[in-house]
């Protein structure tokens, strides 16, 4: 005890006003980030090599091969590459992002970021939202540097300016989407550098409504594209067949070109949409595929998806038919925007549907934007839909007919009940059911069809007639004939009523008796029992 009091026990000193804390979790976070990236090179890293080793003639080693697979990367956040192995000599850009491949940075960061931002433990340390946003940005963008310097010295190498705003256009809305996730999704208010007019007007559901009632629109034309997409490639099965056959005639090419097929279907769906929505989509060369038909050859390469293109020349009613897209889009816009609220008057509900309609513009100009891009420096330098045009064509279609539809449903889903008319007391109803003999005849053939399980319909009693007016003079002479001496002295005479109608002489009948409890059988007397001597143990 002595030696513990003499010792003591050291108390941690006040920290210096220059020293920095570091945390653990913050260079988790980064690292998280910087993981992230690696894995989604790693994967394709590993494709690459897969199809550079399975090729009967490789074109490089496998440095080439790595390089190529940084430049994949790369393409999969919307960075342009460059070939340069053209005929002209002119390098090329490439520039159509399959955005199915977008898909595989964007859940490796939110997952990242998701587990960053999450605590397992009670005493683990937790940092805010926007620490955790910013380490596991950081790690990842630190990645993407990387990536780029070491594509430059591939075949096929980014451009370090696109590279520099197209990567953090990605990360960004991944890595804030799996930190709000950790968080638990909350819907909070806005921050304070906001302005109050829009932190005020983010709480009301108005906007909540248009949200769901623009992504609806918009989610109704991406399979209204599919469904196009899918016929067009049905009907020309033959020529689809054919163009990917004739691409290569080895395993690992055709395995190739089926993964790029797969991975620009999204991209066939948007551009399906365009179609349908009128715009329609570039081919290169100032040629245009609209349902009104396209003149003119355009320079196309060879591949599969191409092939379902319709064909040149004027539109046809098949290809008008297309326009049933947007008109269901526009429909599915109005339908969300209505209120389950009777209080909400028509030109809100009309304002919500307006607001549905620019938000599916929105959308569709930016998944219009993503799906297109240039494949080449001449003809093929404008390919895909051109986003503005589809965005206004998609908010024109849906601003047309979202707003009648949504005044109109919310007039059918709030019109007025129609309840019972009204009848008066005097007027007599016309009961037949009761008065012609229906219920009785029904109920007879009941009994018949059923035997003796439903019992014979008894009459209803007829009460007997009463006279009100015998009633009323006996009640008068009763009272005339009692004498006023009679009333106790003090006590006021109380008003007697006299109803018409009662019959005073009816008696109730009797009750019937209570029934006795059953009683229990009696006990039958014992006879001839024997009483035995108990007998000791022996000792």
């Amino acid at each position: 005890m002595t030696q513990v009091t003499e010792r003591g026990t050291r108390l941690p000193g006040a920290p210096r006003a220059g020293a920095r804390r570091r945390s653990p979790a913050a260079a988790a976070c980064v690292v998280g980030g910087a993981v992230a990236a690696g894995l989604g090179l790693g994967f394709l890293a590993v494709l690459v090599i897969v199809l550079w080793i399975s090729s009967p003639y490789p074109d490089s080693g496998p440095g080439g091969a790595l390089h190529l697979a940084a430049g994949l990367w790369l393409l999969a956040h919307g960075t342009e590459l460059l070939r340069y192995e053209t005929l002209s000599g002119v390098p090329a850009p490439v520039g159509v992002t399959p955005l199915l491949l977008v898909a595989l940075p964007v859940l490796l960061l939110r997952r990242a970021a998701r587990l960053g931002g999450a605590s397992d433990e009670e005493d683990e340390e937790v940092l805010p939202a926007t620490a955790v946003f910013s380490a596991v940005l950081c790690g990842y963008l630190a990645v993407g540097a990387l990536a780029t310097v070491y594509a430059a010295g591939g075949p096929m190498p980014a451009d370090p300016i696109s590279a520099a705003w197209h990567v953090p256009l990605v990360a960004v809305p991944a890595a804030a989407g799996g930190v709000w996730g950790a968080k638990g999704r909350p819907l909070g208010p806005l921050p304070n550098w906001l302005p109050g007019g829009l932190r005020r007007g983010f709480v009301r559901p108005r906007y909540a409504l248009a949200l769901r009632a623009g992504a609806g629109g918009a989610l109704v034309l991406l399979g209204g594209g599919a469904l196009l997409v899918g016929a067009s490639l049905t009907w020309h099965g033959a020529q689809v067949q054919a163009s990917f056959l004739s691409l290569t005639g080895v395993w690992s090419g055709r395995f190739a070109v089926l993964l790029l097929s797969i991975a620009l279907i999204p991209n066939a769906m948007v551009w399906g949409a365009a179609y349908a929505l009128g715009p329609g989509f570039a081919l290169g060369g100032e040629v245009t595929a609209t349902p009104l038909g396209f003149a003119g050859a355009p320079a196309l390469p060879r591949f599969p998806l191409l092939e379902a293109l319709p064909a040149a020349g004027p539109g046809t009613p098949l290809t008008w038919a297309a326009a049933g897209v947007p008109v269901v889009a526009g429909l599915a816009v109005g339908w969300f925007a209505v209120r389950r609220a009777r209080e909400v008057s028509y030109g809100e509900t009309a304002l919500t549907a307006a607001l549905g309609a620019l938000v599916c513009g929105l959308v569709t100009a930016g998944l219009a934007a993503a799906s297109a891009g240039p494949l080449g420096s001449r003809r093929l330098a404008e390919f895909g839909p051109v986003w503005w045009a589809t965005g206004a064509a998609a908010f024109g279609w849906t601003l047309a007919l979202a707003v009648p539809v949504a005044v109109g449903v919310h007039a059918w889903r709030y019109r007025p009940a129609e309840g019972p008319v009204a009848v008066d007391a005097d007027t007599p109803v016309d009961d037949g059911w009761h008065d012609s003999g229906v219920r009785e005849i029904r109920w007879e053939a009941m009994r018949r069809a059923s035997g003796a399980l439903v019992p014979e319909m008894m009459a209803e009693p007829v009460a007997p007639p009463v006279v009100a007016a015998p009633v009323a003079a006996a009640a008068a002479a009763a009272a005339a004939a009692v004498p006023a001496a009679a009333a106790p002295a003090g006590r006021a005479r109380r008003a007697v009523t006299v109803v018409s109608g009662l019959d005073l002489g009816a008696v109730a009948p009797p009750l019937a008796p209570p029934l006795a409890p059953p009683s229990a059988p009696p006990i039958p007397p014992v006879v001839g029992v024997r009483v035995l001597a108990r007998r000791k143990p022996p000792a």
